[in-house]
């Protein structure tokens, strides 16, 4: 969305605010300076002075003229002030309800939802005040997993990798399985810190302990951290002093947590707000859509496909599940996703129906005017 507008107009409201502002307190302080001087006067005079010193303030007030002097910057601000809103009016469509469809949503697990994303985002004590209100105690199953992993995130950030250690420990076949070298990440943070800290003796006896397993399979790792041990007291000045870098630590943290939540089943990224920013990104295309529609709510609600695409971002483009959208089936080994040469995809037995099970029937693609054979159709794999 373009904002510069909308900055643009806010900027001239605030500088007309501030030339009012700025204009009525010097007529102001005019006034009050006139009103103390002609007290001052009075105090010292006669009554007879003091009515010629009043009538001469009346004149002096009625020359700075007060309301005239500030009509003006005043004016100016109520113009710039009415056209702001307007133009928020026309950037910013206020009722979005426009684009909302009458879905019976299962409030058991969108209760879940919520309480796991408050879990998910380290707001345990929110999460479980919301399951308690929302009468879901079911949900604090999802409290536990996200508890132990911020416990060691926050150990990390206290330099303390001994939680973290201990969990790669419990979990090393299965992180060997999904192909994660996390574990002798940590044991090398943690030999860097010792040798820092403690000296070579000590890094040396680590080594020897918790680096020797990983030998057979990271050699040119574990050369490269006993070449740091001939560097005791000096690795600031020596060819690894990238391993002392503060971003280790970082980068680990977020590889750690994405692995965590790969363990127990969970995407690393709250599903909740991952649906919130795509909702965001496809909003304007469904107001669109509905203000096109107008007077066809009936049609809308009952629309299976929506006629328009909604283009979204490639991190938003996940597709696990290949559904036809044709058949409105599920893609499946017996039935996989065929991509046809004109770059549509549609499932095999689409394809069939379409080229009416004739190998060499060349068929029109039912999303542009090509025609395909299905001999230029490619499975794809999914």
């Amino acid at each position: 969305m373009e904002l510069n507008s909308i900055k643009d107009a806010f900027d001239r409201v605030t500088k007309k605010q501030k030339l009012s502002s700025s204009k009525s307190q010097e007529v102001i302080e005019r006034i009050c300076l006139e009103i103390e001087q002609a007290l001052s006067r009075i105090e010292s005079t006669s009554q007879l002075d003091q009515k010629s010193i009043l009538a001469e303030l009346k004149t002096k007030l009625k020359e700075i003229s007060p309301l005239s002097q500030l009509e003006g910057t005043q004016k100016e601000l109520n113009i710039a002030l009415s056209k702001y809103p307007k133009l928020l009016e026309k950037s910013f469509i206020p009722d979005i309800s426009k684009a909302y469809r009458n879905i019976d949503f299962d409030v058991h697990t969108v209760n879940h939802i919520i309480a796991g994303h408050f879990y998910r985002e380290g707001l345990f004590d929110l999460g479980d005040c919301f399951i308690d209100e929302a009468e879901e105690p079911e949900a604090a199953d999802k409290k536990s997993p996200f508890l132990e992993m911020y416990h060691i995130l926050e150990a990390m950030r206290s330099l303390d990798l001994e939680p973290a250690l201990k969990w790669a420990g419990v979990n090393h076949e299965k992180l060997e399985q999904n192909g994660s070298d996390i574990e002798l990440k940590l044991h090398r943070l943690q030999f860097m810190e010792i040798l820092q800290k403690s000296g070579r003796d000590e890094a040396l006896k680590y080594a020897r302990t918790f680096l020797a397993p990983f030998a057979s399979k990271h050699m040119a790792e574990i050369q490269k951290l006993m070449a740091c041990l001939l560097w005791a007291g000096r690795l600031d000045t020596s060819p690894y002093f990238e391993l002392l870098s503060p971003n280790h630590w970082d980068k680990l943290a977020e590889e750690l947590a994405r692995q965590f939540c790969n363990l127990i089943g969970q995407s690393y990224k709250s599903p909740l707000s991952v649906t919130v920013a795509a909702g965001v990104q496809g909003l304007p295309t469904l107001l669109k859509l509905m203000s096109v529609m107008t007077g066809k709510k009936q049609e809308w609600q009952s629309m299976k496909q929506l006629p328009v695409p909604v283009d979204l971002d490639r991190e938003f483009q996940f597709h696990s599940i290949f559904v036809c959208p044709v058949s409105r089936d599920q893609a499946s080994d017996e039935n996989p996703p065929m991509l046809l040469s004109c770059g549509h995809v549609l499932c095999k037995q689409s394809i069939t129906k379409l080229s009416k099970n004739n190998s060499t029937r060349p068929f029109k693609c039912p999303y542009c005017p090509f025609e395909v054979q299905v001999a230029q159709c490619r499975q794809l794999y999914f």
